[in-house]
């Protein structure tokens, strides 16, 4: 349930009447409940709204009674998905007694009267996650405690030194509460100190209409090229259409899943007409990929699960397309198109782990800014400085070409379908693999220099062992401290790398790569390296890119069994498919703030993988091992699935609503 709490203490603005004649607080309250607030109080001083807030028991959201906005900007401002503490920031020029604010990446890290870098006004509205109320509680008591009369706190709202609702939001930011920054756009919000003031915004707010604004606001305010010019020109009319079809966010991804499928049986059919069909179809499926995102933003439903299945269905839609190009590039007498294929997902795989931990690093640093040195104009500061600048130069030649050369998915998407309708689905993929490749070494280097600038350690924030992947055996490996974990998970690769290269070779050339299979021990004992690290604190500037390296080094040990084992090249790609969505479903939980699978230490952990696969191959067993291995990580996944998504959320509904029918105790 969610409170909302006027603050009016203050407030001048709080008693105008409105166009339609109702007191201008009245309105607000209206507006507040038609936005989701399930209940509305005004409260006259922050002692009482401090009051409220300790009998809260879900998020509060927190106004001044002179803000003036469409419903719908405090509508996104309940449902906003991208944290639990929001705040409404405003462009307009900050009145006497209002809180600047200072943003990085989305994040408010600073807030007060006057700041010299400040990119934004608060609006006088923030909602308030449920963790974060007794911070709420708190600040309110400490800016509105004993010391501070009640006279006071009036020529406070008055004018000159920051209202009531300023004076809170500034002392929460003190607390250090992770805040993120709403911003309006397209649709009207102002604070009013005076009755012109308040005509003005009512004016304002009369010349938009505000359910267009709504559908233009469900698209992305900055997106990739391809994206922005040829689907989002005319994917909302497709959002509008399937809000009144009643279809869900989740439905729209379903069908864009099922797009995408399509297209990969297409493609792996081969013959002209299929290529192009598929090639439609595939992009087809990446408006829909984009329009159930729109469609959650037009229609303000957003959940955990939806979040999560969007990000699920995006890779394994994407690494279908490939295992489809892969069986058509083979089946049209290239003998290597399943390897470029398996090439093609772990490249993107190890990309993307290295894109969520460095927004993962970004983010920290955004809350931690670095101190002002003698380095601190180094090439890592010019680097940070120059992506600063061409940020903010949007449509530029040099703002599309930083975005397009990173090789985003929608780009992706158009190569896919562009080169495999015209050429076919060997130079698909390596299109797909030459781009990829260039886009890696690129992102690779800038944020690597950027990274031992910011010097601000991230994996050490979280669970580790959760995030690595270890399993029993990694926690029982000696710790190596001098080397790092990042420089042993380097090494812990070379192993599997170079008897790959050794067991393709000998392929090509129609020799027996069997015959290596009793390097495997090498290779093994060489993998298992990267767990020496495993205990050791991941506090490096460079050591976000823990994670990557061992995706990295577990899929290319998988793949020299499977070139050594004389595993089918399918059954490697598919046992390489369900690793990667494990590591996904991980990652995926790292970006959505959420808790461990029920199951994972049920998955073994990448070196327990590891050495089974190795024992199979030596024993001559691979392919049955690998499928059942494959078989039943899958399984596991599917039921953490469930119990994730499914039991855990029904089990603790049930514990919740049982106090409530049997009354408080005593």
């Amino acid at each position: 349930m969610t409170l909302a709490i006027v603050l009016a203490v203050g407030a001048p603005a709080a008693g105008l009447p409105t166009g339609p004649g109702e007191p201008r607080i009245d309105r607000l309250a209206d507006q507040l409940r038609r936005a989701g607030a399930d209940r509305v109080h005004t409260v006259a001083g922050l002692a009482e709204l401090a009051a409220l807030v300790d009998t809260a028991t879900g998020p509060v959201l927190v106004t001044g009674a002179d803000l003036v906005a469409h419903t719908a900007v405090l509508k996104h401002l309940v449902t906003s998905p991208v944290g639990p503490t929001v705040a409404l920031v405003l462009t307009d020029p900050p009145a006497a007694g209002q809180t600047v604010v200072r943003e990085e990446r989305g994040q408010v890290v600073d807030a007060g009267p006057e700041l010299p870098d400040a990119t934004g006004v608060f609006g006088g509205a923030l909602r308030v996650g449920r963790d974060d109320l007794p911070a709420l509680a708190a600040a309110a008591r400490a800016v509105g405690g004993p010391g501070v009369t009640p006279a006071a706190r009036d020529v406070a709202g008055a004018g000159g030194s920051p209202a009531a609702v300023d004076r809170l939001f500034a002392a929460l930011t003190d607390l250090g509460t992770l805040t993120f920054a709403h911003r309006v756009r397209l649709l009207v919000a102002h604070r009013v100190a005076d009755p012109a003031g308040l005509a003005a915004a009512e004016a304002a707010l009369a010349g938009v209409d505000e359910d267009r604004a709504e559908l233009r606001l469900s698209v992305k305010e900055r997106d990739d090229f391809f994206t922005t010019y040829f689907v989002s020109t005319w994917s909302p009319y497709v959002t509008k259409a399937c809000a009144r079809l009643g279809l869900t966010p989740t439905g729209v991804t379903m069908i864009s899943v099922l797009f995408a499928v399509v297209a990969a049986v297409l493609f792996g059919a081969g013959g002209r007409v299929a290529l192009v069909a598929g090639g439609v179809l595939l992009y087809l499926g990446f408006v829909l990929d984009c329009v159930d995102g729109q469609l959650a933003r037009y229609t303000r439903h957003f959940s955990a699960w939806g979040g999560w299945l969007d990000t699920m269905a995006d890779r394994a839609k994407e690494y279908l397309v490939y295992a489809g190009l892969g069986y058509g590039a083979t089946h049209a007498g290239f003998r290597y198109g399943w390897a470029l294929a398996i090439a093609a997902m772990t490249l993107q795989t190890v990309r993307h782990m290295t894109d969520a931990w460095y927004g993962v690093l970004h983010d920290e640093a955004a809350r931690r800014p670095r101190p002002a040195t003698p380095t601190a104009g180094g090439i890592g500061g010019k680097l940070n400085a120059a992506s600063t600048r061409v940020q903010a130069d949007t449509g530029s030649v040099s703002y599309w070409l930083k975005r397009t050369v990173v090789f985003p998915i929608g780009e992706r998407w158009a190569l896919i379908a562009v080169t495999a309708a015209l050429f076919g689905p060997l130079v698909s993929l390596v299109s797909v693999l030459v781009w990829g490749v260039l886009a890696f070494g690129y992102t690779g280097a800038l944020r690597t220099l950027r990274a031992r600038w910011m010097w601000v350690p991230v994996l050490d924030t979280v669970d580790a062992t959760l995030h690595r992947d270890d399993g029993p055996l990694a926690a029982r490996l000696p710790v190596v401290r001098p080397m790092g974990p990042l420089t042993l998970a380097v090494l812990g690769a070379l192993g599997p790398a170079v008897l790959l290269v050794v067991g393709l070779f000998r392929l090509a050339g129609d020799g027996d790569p069997g015959g290596l299979r009793w390097w495997l021990p090498v290779a093994l004992l060489v993998l298992l390296v990267a767990g020496l690290g495993a205990g050791a604190a991941h506090n490096g500037p460079l050591d976000w890119l823990v994670p990557a390296a061992l995706r990295a080094s577990e899929y290319l040990f998988a793949a020299v069994v499977g070139v050594v084992g004389g595993v089918p090249a399918w059954l490697i790609f598919g046992y390489v498919f369900v690793l990667t969505v494990h590591h996904y479903d991980l990652t995926a939980r790292l970006e959505k703030r959420q808790a461990a699978p029920p199951l994972h230490p049920w998955t073994l952990g990448w070196e327990g993988r590891s050495v089974l696969l190795a024992v199979a191959a030596i024993a001559g067993f691979a392919s049955p091992v690998m499928a059942t291995l494959g078989a039943y990580l899958l399984v596991v996944f599917v039921a953490s699935v469930v119990l994730a998504w499914v039991v855990l959320p029904a089990r603790a509904t049930r514990a919740a609503a049982v106090p409530a029918r049997g009354g408080s105790p005593g």
